[in-house]
């Protein structure tokens, strides 16, 4: 074991010291050391980078760096990414230096039965499978690894946002991947990793085609076509987003989006897979052609094993409620094999937090999904474990002022349970849930409680609610009863909405 030392060729003069021990991490194309205090490693490239890929890795490491944590909301982001911080020289050979990340995306226990995963890292392929968390699994985790399944919105919207904001830089990731995003469900976050191969369009094309999985269809179609040809499809934007989307269905529902049981012939299985993900892709859950339906893949004669999630009768992907029904769609349906019909990551990220506000508790201790979205249906029951929801659901639309005394439907609604909560995005249309939102605006101002048979809203925070239904002003600290069809106005300011109350699941 020996400490070596490496040099800097962005600032001059400065060194890192890195611990070889003979048998160094293998990334994929990177060997990666650990700093003697494990602060930082030294990933250093197998192959010695091109003049345009060096010129990329400066770039990453000064000026995009620069703009994205050196500006405002910038801390934000250090959490989100897992970006290099200096370009190196070694031996001839050029490596970068990454901080290490946070310990919670280290597995502290790992399988339910055994530590083999202790200490590795959470890659997001961990918690996209059936196979880690089915009871009946050989390879199930540790209950206290896994969340529950509102965990993974949370997730989801973390990485969405970090998509977002290289797409707003004008950048792509190119190999988005359950391989190259580490989650952690416990604490609900996410970091995106693998940066130093961004793409610039038209200045720094990609060193990949992807990760199985998550290649795009296109991509996959035209791979055969000379990389100058026109025809060819390589990773970018738009290809981004379909990575992105499988992503996230992947981790709502624990299954591949297109890994059904599409039949091309007898074909070999490089063939096979090339039809099956690119030029004859289907969504699994098609609502009009069932030719992909009736086989996942993953989970071949061991289906029953990995239920409910191999069961898409029992659940479907519009248990995640219709904002997100209708990205999928325009994910796997209309946008599978035309990229420009791709939801944006800003598009997921709103979507993701607007079916956050239709959640209800399993009212099942034992649930080990604990919540799920609310499906509008009459009798509503827990879609993991079927347990009947016993109460009466209040369910909140919100409306805007289009005009003095016209209010039109924001496309917006809460669903109240026991507890749950109103916030200041909830009451002005005007306050976005964005990573920008200032901590003042992410408090509470108000809570839903069932008390004596009623439920009730207890006003915390807002200085011009008003009970309109009864002609009442509800003051800081007072309650009001909840009744089918009563108005509320939340606030009298700019952008301010008013609710109208009807009661579910009587």
């Amino acid at each position: 074991m020996a400490v070596k030392t490496v040099h800097s060729v962005i600032n001059p003069g400065k060194t890192y010291q890195y611990v070889d021990n003979g048998d160094p991490m293998k990334g994929g194309m990177k060997d990666v050391f650990f700093s003697p205090d494990k602060s930082y490693v030294v990933a250093i490239y197998r192959t010695e980078p091109d003049h345009h890929s060096k010129e990329r890795l400066r770039k990453i490491v000064t000026q995009y760096y620069d703009s994205f944590f050196n500006k405002e909301g910038g801390n934000y982001y250090k959490d989100l990414y897992s970006w290099p911080v200096d370009v190196v020289e070694t031996d001839k050979k050029t490596g970068i230096i990454v901080p290490v990340y946070n310990s919670n995306f280290f597995f502290r226990k790992g399988y339910a039965n055994n530590d083999l995963l202790k200490g590795r890292e959470k890659e997001g392929k961990w918690f996209a499978s059936a196979r880690f968390r089915s009871p009946k699994s050989r390879t199930k985790l540790d209950d206290s690894e896994l969340g529950d399944w509102l965990s993974y919105f949370q997730v989801a919207v973390n990485i969405a946002r970090g998509v977002k904001r290289l797409h707003a830089a004008g950048l792509a990731h190119s190999d988005l991947s359950y391989k190259n995003v580490l989650i952690d469900p416990v604490s609900k976050t996410a970091a995106i990793i693998d940066i130093d191969g961004l793409v610039v369009p038209n200045l720094y094309p990609p060193d990949v085609l992807g990760t199985a999985d998550f290649i795009a269809p296109e991509v996959l179609a035209t791979k055969h076509l000379d990389k100058n040809d026109p025809a060819r499809k390589l990773p970018n934007r738009l290809t981004d987003l379909h990575a992105l989307a499988v992503l996230i269905y992947m981790y709502l529902f624990y299954r591949h989006p297109l890994r059904g049981g599409n039949y091309f012939g007898p074909v070999e299985s490089e063939k096979e897979e090339e039809l099956l993900m690119g030029e004859k892709a289907l969504f699994i859950e098609h609502p009009t052609d069932s030719s992909n339906r009736n086989f996942i893949r993953e989970y071949g004669d061991n289906m029953a094993i990995y239920y409910p999630w191999t069961d898409l009768d029992k659940t479907p992907y519009t248990m995640a409620g219709p904002y997100l029904k209708e990205l999928f769609d325009q994910a796997f349906i209309k946008g599978l094999h035309d990229p420009v019909q791709r939801p944006t990551a800003d598009a997921w990220e709103q979507a993701l937090i607007k079916t956050n506000d239709l959640k209800l508790k399993c009212a099942n201790a034992a649930c080990n999904q604990k919540w799920f979205i609310y499906n509008n249906t009459k009798h509503t029951c827990c879609p993991f474990c079927g347990t009947p929801y016993n109460a009466g659901i209040p369910v909140l639309d919100l409306y805007y002022q289009f005009k003095p005394t016209v209010w039109k439907p924001d496309n917006l609604r809460l669903v109240v349970y026991h507890n749950a909560t109103l916030h200041y995005w909830h009451v002005n249309r005007n306050i976005l849930r964005n990573e920008r939102l200032s901590n003042s605006l992410k408090e509470r101002v108000g809570y839903f409680s069932y008390h004596n048979g009623q439920w009730l809203f207890v006003n915390e925070r807002l200085t011009g609610a008003k009970d309109i239904t009864r002609g009442q002003d509800i003051e800081i600290g007072a309650a009001v009863i909840l009744e089918d069809g009563i108005k509320l106005l939340l606030s009298k300011e700019e952008g301010g909405r008013i609710v109208t109350i009807a009661f579910a699941n009587n």
